[in-house]
């Protein structure tokens, strides 16, 4: 029997769990809440995935589920293409700089780096609640500096998707701020993640940083809930949905962070074999 981060991996419970986890937060992701953030706090909470897999096992997981999403959206959603193509460029660009980098991080700093993360999503998301973003305006597309903007900002939201902070809502604020309507926003984020999540994903896979049964699970699970959402729910509560997430991610930032503090473990033979000690 596998063990991840203390607890079985290979029963039945076990597959179960991971796939109601991608079942319930593709759902919600599908609706504009994001998965990333709901997804670390349930691996923290249930002690699914250790720490430093968390970012891998995010990109490589809930990848299928992200590109039925945006053929759903790209196909009824009206936008510009020259600025649907480009900021989904950059986000591509951005995910490979990013996850070469965060894919040799070492488990203190990814702790830190997820823990950070977390807290931006949810100051995000509350201000997105509140409104201290602007509503945005009727724009489908973006010319000029405004574009070169956009693409930018693609550039460092695709950087951070592979450190565990979704491109939902940054991406959102992102489009509102340069004066896009917020609907725009669906395509552009969906495909974003559409396109740079594989990308992703191969830094990691190939570096091994990441957890396939509960990356398989996220998956496989994810499908029917992203369809489900798209297709047949009308109307939730997601303000209610969005403080529980508020909460949820705080707390798990916290504990991130706590856990950052500690003193490291001393490494196993195996590590101090492959770091070229002893």
């Amino acid at each position: 029997m596998d063990y991840r981060a203390g607890r079985p991996t290979g029963t039945f419970v076990a597959m179960v769990e991971r796939l109601l986890l991608g079942f319930i937060t593709n759902f919600f992701d599908t609706l504009g809440i994001g998965s990333f953030a709901t997804t670390t706090a349930a691996f923290r909470a249930r002690r699914m995935v250790s720490d430093e897999l968390i970012p891998g096992t995010l990109n490589v997981g809930h990848t299928p589920p992200t590109i039925v999403q945006a053929i759903i959206y790209i196909t009824v959603i009206a936008v510009d293409r020259v600025t649907l193509v480009l900021l989904i460029g950059a986000s591509v660009v951005g995910a490979w700089l990013g996850a070469g980098v965060v894919s040799r991080w070492e488990k203190r700093r990814i702790q830190r780096g997820m823990a950070v993360a977390l807290v931006v999503t949810a100051l995000l998301i509350v201000s997105r609640m509140t409104g201290i973003f602007p509503g945005g305006g009727d724009a489908l597309g973006l010319r000029g500096t405004l574009l070169l903007a956009g693409v930018v900002g693609n550039v460092l939201l695709g950087a951070l998707m592979t450190l565990g902070i979704g491109l939902y809502a940054p991406c959102m604020a992102m489009v509102s701020l340069l004066g896009m309507n917020p609907t725009t926003a669906f395509p552009i984020m969906m495909g974003s993640c559409a396109f740079l999540m594989p990308v992703a994903s191969l830094r990691f896979l190939q570096a091994g940083r990441y957890d396939r049964a509960a990356a398989i699970g996220l998956a496989v699970g994810g499908i029917p809930g992203v369809l489900l959402a798209a297709f047949l729910v009308k109307s939730l509560p997601l303000d209610a949905v969005r403080v529980l997430v508020v909460i949820v991610i705080s707390l798990t930032a916290a504990t991130l962070w706590r856990d950052s503090q500690r003193e490291p473990e001393a490494m196993r033979p195996t590590e101090r074999s492959v770091a070229g000690v002893g």
